[in-house]
């Protein structure tokens, strides 16, 4: 055990990214019932929807599992009394003021955990009271920095400055990359596009299928003027660039996202026209798996490159 792991009663330090469209309820309870800890992505549901997936949870695992909640979304209100009301013990906030909603939840005994990208945020974690950090680097898919930092840079910076538990995002899908990860100072990691591609996902086949065609350098962070956002390049991104070239607006730019893009994309399956958030790991994946796959997976690379490493005396 480590401090993430007690923190959160989990077996393994690994935790699922609460993603938009693909963290339903059968994915966040495979990933809980295989010694990680699953997030509901609550930023694509409505609030009857999330209180669906919450129950649907508990009949699924016994294990821990939590939501995660971006700070941004217009029904948040609504959704924070869903998770008092459900008794949720775990919350993930993100894209917003640590501030905000932290000691209301805390007040309700619920264990919180903000997303940053940087030290400004940081240090604002701290001082709100969280109990862990997940420090996101700029390989991550979906709402990202806009300082652009790697996970490789920011989390030895992060660990510098903070005293509670570091959760490590971005770029991150092998045990190798999460010995790499933990070596840097993190106690664990948080990882999404893996899980996003695994069979369990409630991403759409052809979403899945686009991913393990994916080689480096297909997705780009791009969105700046609204919220950073790294995809997939296909139709609905060469739009995005070719606005772009016209000297769009930031207005120009909502409309053109407005449209129910990540919904039409992710979760409706149009890979062309949608909006297709994804990691630069997305590289790597070539098959779609079963959590139990994946999670054994890293935990034996984990072990094997931990191993390995200890043959070298310098």
């Amino acid at each position: 055990m480590n401090r993430l792991t007690d923190l959160f009663k989990i077996k393994y330090p690994i935790i699922q990214g609460g993603m938009v469209w693909c963290s339903g309820w059968r994915l966040v309870s495979a990933v809980s019932n295989n010694g990680g800890l699953g997030l509901i992505g609550s930023g694509s549901m409505y609030p009857d929807v999330l209180q669906y997936h919450i129950k649907q949870c508990k009949k699924s695992t016994d294990q821990s599992f939590g939501v995660n909640l971006p700070l941004l979304y217009p029904n948040i209100k609504e959704h924070i009394d869903i998770i008092l009301k459900e008794k949720i013990k775990i919350v993930f906030t993100s894209a917003g003021n640590p501030m905000t909603y932290t000691k209301l939840l805390k007040d309700n005994g619920i264990t919180v955990v903000h997303v940053v990208a940087n030290k400004k945020n940081a240090i604002k974690c701290v001082d709100a009271g969280v109990d862990a950090i997940v420090a996101e680097g700029f390989e991550a898919g979906g709402h990202n920095g806009h300082e652009e930092i790697t996970t490789m840079c920011l989390i030895p910076q992060i660990k510098s400055l903070i005293d509670v538990p570091l959760i490590a995002a971005g770029g991150i899908g092998s045990g190798a990359a999460m010995l790499a990860a933990m070596s840097l100072g993190a106690d664990g990691v948080q990882i999404g596009s893996v899980f996003a591609a695994s069979k369990e996902s409630s991403a759409h086949i052809n979403f899945k299928n686009k991913i393990l065609l994916a080689n480096d350098g297909d997705t780009k962070l791009t969105l700046k003027e609204i919220v950073p956002v790294r995809l997939l390049k296909n139709d609905f991104y060469y739009e995005i660039e070719n606005a772009y070239k016209q000297n769009a607006s930031k207005e120009d730019l909502i409309n053109i996202l407005s449209r129910g893009r990540a919904k039409k994309g992710m979760f409706e399956g149009d890979i062309s026209n949608g909006e297709l958030e994804i990691g630069q790991i997305s590289a790597t994946i070539d098959s779609i798996k079963s959590v139990k796959k994946i999670i054994t997976r890293i935990i034996n690379d984990f072990n094997f490159e931990k191993n390995r490493l200890l043959q070298f005396n310098l």
